[in-house]
């Protein structure tokens, strides 16, 4: 699929952005805010809507043979708040793919931020932080279309059966974006969700919650 860098620039990313905006704290952003982020589509749309799960409301994302992106131009200081903090589930994960191959690049849910590289292609950079269907917790991969778009596995494989059905995660974005790309961002330039399933051919569903972001801790 056309899923990262391809294309000069954020092109690269999401296809003809640039991003422009003062770099602010950020409220809150609700699955309904999120359903009206900029789409961009890379195959068969994926079907995002609001919907009821685990007892929230959250953004559902249905996947079948399709790729799209929804994504926010927006600037964020990240020395005023440099972690992100969102929730997502997962219905069901990818069989006998390999995420580190273009045929396998496919993922249930992921969210990524990216620091716009102009005119200069190269220097585009993103981290996509992925539930994985098979990379282990913590693996680190380069985006099979582009090496400079990191992947991050946050969680892998189906969830388990339990009463917790939905998961909390928070990054200090401005520490991944320093470990993974050696550089030590003060703004980044956009951020994105995407469920595509458009490499592997396998339906599969994904729930977004709140995105915000947060103060490093004391």
């Amino acid at each position: 699929m056309i899923d990262l860098p391809r294309l000069p620039g954020w092109q690269l990313l999401l296809s003809t952005c640039l991003f422009t905006g003062l770099a602010h704290a950020m409220p809150v952003m609700t699955p309904a805010d999120m359903l009206k982020w900029e789409r961009r589509d890379f195959a068969d749309p994926t079907e995002y809507r609001l919907g009821q799960y685990a007892g929230q409301t959250l953004l559902q994302a249905q996947c079948r043979n399709a790729a799209s992106a929804l994504y926010l131009e927006q600037s964020v200081d990240l020395r005023k708040t440099p972690v992100l903090e969102w929730s997502w589930a997962i219905e069901n994960v990818f069989n006998g793919t390999d995420e580190t191959r273009k045929s396998g690049d496919d993922y249930p849910v992921r969210l990524y931020v990216v620091k716009d590289g102009g005119l200069l292609a190269w220097r585009t950079k993103a981290v996509n932080y992925v539930w994985s269907s098979n990379q282990a917790v913590g693996e680190v991969w380069n985006n099979a279309y582009a090496s400079q778009a990191q992947m991050l596995a946050l969680r892998s494989g189906a969830p388990e059966q339990s009463e917790q059905r939905v998961f909390t995660e928070r990054r200090n974005v401005r520490e991944d974006f320093k470990k993974l790309h050696g550089v030590e961002l003060d703004t980044i330039d956009g951020l994105a969700i995407m469920t595509d399933c458009d490499d592997s051919g396998q339906p599969v569903t994904g729930w977004y919650g709140d995105v915000n972001w947060l103060p490093a801790a004391d």
